[in-house]
């Protein structure tokens, strides 16, 4: 029987990761909640699309509504949640000691989620701002910046008591991430919200923060998972390993003056949508690096986690390369303003949401001390997610450029316009619903490993008295 117990522990199972199993899985276990949600409200929302009578007599769900309690469970509860528990995993493995201040991260994942909870409500209820991923009331957001200091102190903590003076890709990315929100975030709610720009000057703020959500937290967390992850699973080597360095600094410098390229035609002097295409361009130089440095994962393996982060990898380029060539201003006459431009955010943030499966495969089990107790669940999230994001991204896009050339052509009415993307629409909403029982699998997978195999859980624990002396 101990022999039996000791083969279904996952290799390299440390100190690191057992102490850290309470506020990580809490982290993890509501980020999946959230996920499942918000496919959930992201299928009623297509179906609005083409339906308006959908929930048209419940004030609390209308279109705009929805889109916007949507889009905050995905963004903050979705990517918030499963993220933190990546980068504070990744600085932990890297730091070679146990997360100290675990408790900051438990006090602070339940303000947070209780933070999006209030935001759902208020946002349901008619208290909604106008601003792309900021759209939940202000007195949510003030709540959001502080759980997500208290969430990110063990993982500085983690940096600045490391056992080695060496740093790595996976250090930046992740440093960066944890920085640069708490930045970007407070700077856009004192521009928008609490002492508000006038004019057109807000459009110009609010495509700037709504880039940097993507380019200086997401995309970091992404690449702290991959640059630490895949040279563990293949054993080899990250090839031109020199240059990630110019990668790293290529996308903070440039990839937060992207959003620009959202107001071409707009009411904005006409630097600000150049500038953002030129950067744009300069932000292929970071996902080329990107590409030279982890080209090992697009490898044939067997291994699941690198199925995911390949998958993910190679969306994540692959959306560069489509939001560089739609930034141009020829296709943005036909693509702005449409569906298309939904297809590309929906790409974007799929890259990440499969690396970050990838890296939820990879350390849920060493933090349980036990594998994943089914293959077959394994295998079907990953089918699920792949073939309802590629249909996903392939029906919005086809609905968007069809949209895009009817809205050019004077001849054509909005009745017929909106006939002609029905049947994209309704792939999509399809394709919506096969990402939701994916993800609903992996829901389920996690909680039947959670409380199969986790003992009593301590979410507040009392500190030794040497570590509370040194946090």
């Amino acid at each position: 029987m101990t022999n039996a117990l000791q083969n279904n522990v996952p290799d390299g199972v440390t100190e690191i990761d057992t102490t850290a199993r309470c506020p990580l899985f809490l982290l993890v276990g509501s980020g999946l909640v959230w996920l499942v949600l918000g496919g959930v409200l992201a299928l009623l929302h297509l179906a609005q699309s083409y339906t308006p009578a959908l929930l048209a007599d419940c004030a609390w769900l209308t279109y705009g509504r929805l889109q916007a309690i949507q889009e905050t469970v995905l963004v903050y509860g979705w990517f918030g949640n499963a993220g933190l528990a990546v980068v504070l995993w990744v600085l932990a493995r890297l730091g070679e000691s146990p997360l100290r201040g675990r408790n900051y991260i438990t006090v602070g994942a339940l303000f947070w989620n209780l933070a999006i909870t209030l935001a759902v409500i208020g946002i349901a209820a008619g208290d909604v701002t106008s601003f792309p991923l900021l759209q939940m009331p202000r007195y949510v957001q003030a709540i959001l910046l502080f759980s997500f200091a208290a969430i990110a102190v063990p993982g500085v903590l983690a940096w600045s008591g490391r056992r080695s003076d060496a740093t790595f890709v996976s250090h930046w990315y992740a440093l960066a991430a944890l920085f640069l929100f708490p930045w970007f975030f407070s700077v856009a709610q004192v521009m928008l919200n609490f002492v508000p720009v006038r004019g057109t000057l807000q459009s110009v703020v609010a495509t700037w923060y709504a880039q940097n959500v993507f380019s200086l937290w997401l995309a970091p967390v992404a690449m702290a998972a991959v640059y630490y992850l895949l040279p563990k699973i293949t054993g080899r080597v990250i090839q031109n390993y020199d240059f990630a360095v110019y990668g790293f600094w290529t996308l903070l410098f440039f990839g937060c003056w992207m959003g620009g390229r959202h107001l071409i035609g707009g009411p904005v002097p006409a630097w600000i949508p150049t500038m953002a295409i030129v950067c744009a361009w300069l932000v292929l130089f970071h996902h080329i690096i990107v590409y030279f440095n982890l080209r090992e994962a697009f490898r044939p393996g067997s291994s699941t986690v690198l199925k995911f982060l390949a998958m993910g990898l190679g969306s994540y380029l692959l959306s560069a390369v489509v939001d560089t060539a739609f930034a141009s201003r020829i296709l943005a006459e036909v693509t702005q303003f449409t569906f298309f431009q939904q297809a590309q955010m929906q790409l974007a943030f799929g890259s990440v949401t499969l690396i970050i499966f990838g890296a939820l495969y990879y350390l849920v089990p060493r933090l349980a001390g036990a594998h994943w107790p089914s293959v077959s669940l394994v295998r079907g999230h990953f089918l699920a997610v792949v073939l309802g994001l590629v249909l996903f991204v392939v029906a919005l896009g086809a609905a968007g450029w069809t949209q895009g050339m009817g809205l050019n052509d004077a001849g054509q009415t909005f009745v017929d316009i909106a006939a002609k993307t029905k049947s994209w629409l309704l792939v999509a909403t399809a394709a919506q619903g096969v990402l939701l029982v994916g993800n609903l699998l992996f829901l389920v997978h996690f909680l039947w490993l959670a409380i199969g195999q986790a003992p009593v859980w301590k979410l507040i624990r009392q500190p030794s008295a040497a570590e509370a002396t040194v946090s």
